[in-house]
């Protein structure tokens, strides 16, 4: 996988983008970014997550294009259409599944598995476009020449992660079969990846005087992703080699950027008579969305600012409040006619929510790992000027606060390099206890008496949680655990173990307190014999390969994490595929 072509794409709340790189074997990488925007007086190295589709649901734009076409359209026209933004955050901590439906700004609602794919397949297709226009338009590449690289949240669900992988192969990224040449990226890695790389000018920082980040073994440093919905943070040692090992599970929040932005819009609401911003912005959609673009650009500063007032907002005030002096200037706001001026100290106040949940994150951590030598703030919101003197007020005293030039680029780059170079983070923290119901021979002594059934005569215990990893392991680069699976019947085709997890170390039944069903593994048994399983925890994705005892034939097994009920249910299909297979030794049953 390391020497082939790469393009990654770092698919965001507020901005997506892609890089590719197209350097053969172990030549340098020099990833390439592609620019967006300047038919519209733009150059940005990522454009708005955003989508437009017709009235029959056909894609019709993506980014600037669909903003700038959506903005253009007529109130009944605009009816007709279909204009996702901000939809990445509908697959945040949620309960997923293929039939999710998410709404568009018009109430509107559509397949997020559509959405999203749509979304994927215009990326792909543009990056194929630009990189065969960048080679002198001789090749024409397709999708199956490159290894992809798909950027998400490290905080992220496993079932988000299988919804991004399932809509990637609907865009026609990877087909059955060559699943592979997808890798999911953790942002927060990513970045971490990159800004490793980075030389001392590649930083904001008036007081780091080094030549680059320090690359000795035993360097230890916390990378805090800033993105528009999450916080995503992880903390990296640098090993020999410069090989990192997680030091403590990802951690995170939604109160990212677009927090900052809901503050402000409700702040809007206050300083105007009551419903004019909301009836401003049912009215003219375009110009409310100049005004929230304008202070997308003002967030990166700490100072006061002024906003451009559109007249049509002006003049609703007006004829609300039935004064020209409207704006309720003690909000910390003033009003000159053209502007709406903002104090520095109401600017801040937006931040509150957002800083207070980063720096409850990072307290933990620095409680946990105590040799932090530098904090690292990557993504678009970590431009903002408020956000970078908050954390070095907070932490400065105890390691050095840097930011790349670049932040809103460290994930795509890094991207890249990850997918030329997978096995790079050599050790990664589990988040949960991770395990499958079995059923054990019922013992008095251990085993509560409303758990015991009866299976062919002998006495067992239903719902006994068999760990596999436990919260807080260290686990290698595609580190395995192994579970033997044995078929109730000769004749049985296949066998579905249901998976679950938990924050506690040493859960004894699943449906103790604080274990969620997490998905189901569904293992091939149509070969006869036993199978033996083997589980990847070590990598960005939970997978499985299965081995038949007797033939030796081996296969993917297919793992679904994204099922309509999480609750801890039994049921007596799975059940029984489980209890006769944990009638095995336990050594073999399943090895942690």
């Amino acid at each position: 996988m390391g020497d082939s072509f790469v393009i990654a794409i770092d698919f965001g709340t507020a901005f997506s983008g892609y890089a590719f790189n197209i350097t053969k074997g172990q030549e340098k990488s020099d990833p390439h970014l592609q620019r967006w925007g300047r038919e519209y007086g733009f150059d940005t190295p990522k454009t708005p997550t955003c989508i437009l589709f017709n009235e029959d649901e056909k894609c019709l734009s993506f980014g600037y294009e669909a903003k700038m076409a959506y903005k253009e359209m007529s109130g009944e026209e605009a009816k007709k259409h279909y204009f996702f933004e901000d939809f990445k955050m509908a697959l945040y901590s949620k309960k997923l599944s293929n039939n999710l439906n998410i709404k568009a700004t018009n109430g509107k609602s559509m397949k997020a598995l559509k959405v999203f794919s749509e979304s994927l397949r215009f990326l792909k297709d543009d990056a194929l476009r630009t990189i065969s226009r960048n080679t002198g338009g001789d090749n024409l590449f397709i999708a199956s020449d490159f290894t992809w690289v798909l950027t998400v949240p490290a905080i992220w669900d496993p079932s988000a992660k299988q919804f991004m992988r399932e809509a990637a192969t609907q865009a026609g990224i990877v087909t059955e079969g060559d699943e592979e040449k997808l890798v999911m990226a953790l942002e927060p890695e990513a970045a971490s990846i990159w800004c490793k790389k980075l030389p001392s000018d590649g930083f904001i920082s008036e007081k780091h005087n080094e030549k680059s980040l320090d690359q000795s073994a035993g360097t230890q440093y916390i990378v805090i992703d800033c993105g528009g919905g999450t916080i995503d943070i992880t903390v990296h040692e640098v090993l020999h080699g410069g090989f990192l090992k997680e030091l403590h599970k990802v951690s995170g929040n939604d109160l990212g950027g677009q927090t900052v932005d809901r503050k402000f819009k409700q702040f809007l609401r206050e300083i105007f008579p009551e419903g004019v911003w909301d009836q401003f912005e049912q009215n003219s959609p375009s110009a409310a969305q100049k005004v929230m673009y304008e202070f997308t650009y003002l967030k990166q500063v700490d100072k006061d600012v002024q906003i451009s007032c559109p007249f049509a907002l002006g003049s609703l005030a007006k004829e609300k409040s039935d004064t020209e002096n409207f704006v309720q200037s003690e909000l910390g706001v003033s009003w000159d006619g053209d502007f709406i001026k903002i104090s520095r100290d109401k600017m801040r106040s937006f931040y509150d929510q957002s800083l207070q949940g980063i720096t409850k994150n990072l307290m933990e951590i620095f409680n946990c790992v105590l040799n932090i030598k530098y904090i690292l703030l990557v993504g678009g919101y970590a431009q903002s000027k408020i956000l970078q003197q908050h954390i070095t007020d907070q932490f400065g005293q105890q390691c050095k606060v840097l930011c790349p030039f670049r932040a809103q680029e460290a994930i795509l780059r890094g991207a890249v390099e990850f997918g030329r170079n997978p096995n790079i983070v050599a050790s990664r923290k589990s988040s949960y206890t991770y395990g499958f119901a079995v059923c054990e021979k019922f013992d008095e002594s251990k085993h509560k008496e409303g758990k015991k059934f009866t299976a062919k005569g002998v006495e067992l215990s239903r719902d006994i949680f068999r760990k596999l990893v436990e919260e807080g392991e260290d686990l290698g680069w595609e580190e395995t655990r192994e579970f033997l699976c044995s078929p109730a019947r000769e004749d049985q085709k296949e066998m579905k173990l249901k998976f679950f997890r938990s924050l506690r170390k040493d859960p004894v039944y699943v449906d103790d307190w604080g274990v969620e069903k997490l998905g189901s593994f569904i293992v091939d048994m149509t070969g006869g014999g036993k199978v033996k399983l083997e589980i990847d925890f070590g990598s960005t994705e939970i997978t499985a390969t299965g081995t038949n005892q007797i033939s030796g034939d081996k296969q993917t097994v297919k793992i679904d994490f994204m099922t309509k009920d999480r609750e801890c249910v039994i049921d007596d299909e799975e059940e029984d595929a489980v209890s006769v297979g944990s009638n095995t030794p336990k050594h073999l049953e399943g090895t942690d």
